[in-house]
């Protein structure tokens, strides 16, 4: 049922609706990022905070059930390998901070341009790589790439938390004894 609703979105509906489409919820979900993001940097980090998100995030691979999403595993690798990269720029970016013996995200300056930078990206890959790539196999490969950027870029800040948090430990018992 679900698989004959899918294959005909992606038969019917035309190429460019869907990425307008999914542009538009993509922006949306960025600027809810940002949003969420800087209500988090109010209140401290917890190793529950960060790995959470791409735990939640891994339920989207279901998606890969469904006939049009399916990926071949060239693309696959493409995919992964540029979310890689991508990740690298969020990991440099993200640093921790202590205040008061709680462990805070910084604010980074250059979130919000990482962001957008994804947007424009994500809009040029779509526009180019939709002429030759069905639009389901799209979602799927930018799926990937999230998946690919955000999973590395949240084990970095896990370990980063750790060490700033041992590191917290180690002073207060210091100071106790």
């Amino acid at each position: 049922m679900i698989n004959d609703w899918l294959n005909w979105v992606f038969n019917e509906v035309p190429a460019p609706v869907l990425i307008i489409g999914s542009t538009v919820i993509f922006a949306f979900m960025g600027t809810m990022a940002l949003i969420v993001r800087s209500k988090s940097a109010k209140r401290p980090a917890s190793a529950k905070k960060i790995l959470l998100p791409p735990i939640m995030m891994s339920t989207g691979a279901l998606m890969f059930l469904f006939d049009p999403f399916k990926v071949p595993w060239t693309h696959v690798l493409e995919a992964s390998v540029v979310g890689l990269l991508f990740s690298v720029i969020l990991i440099k970016t993200s640093k921790f901070e202590t205040l008061e013996g709680d462990i805070y995200l910084k604010p980074s300056k250059a979130f919000i341009f990482i962001l957008v930078g994804l947007l424009i990206f994500r809009v040029i890959a779509k526009l180019i790589l939709s002429s030759s790539i069905d639009v389901g196999e799209l979602a799927g490969m930018f799926f990937l790439l999230a998946f690919a950027m955000i999973v590395p870029w949240r084990i970095a800040m896990y370990v980063q938390f750790q060490k700033l948090n041992r590191r917290l430990k180690t002073a207060a018992l210091r100071s106790e004894g």
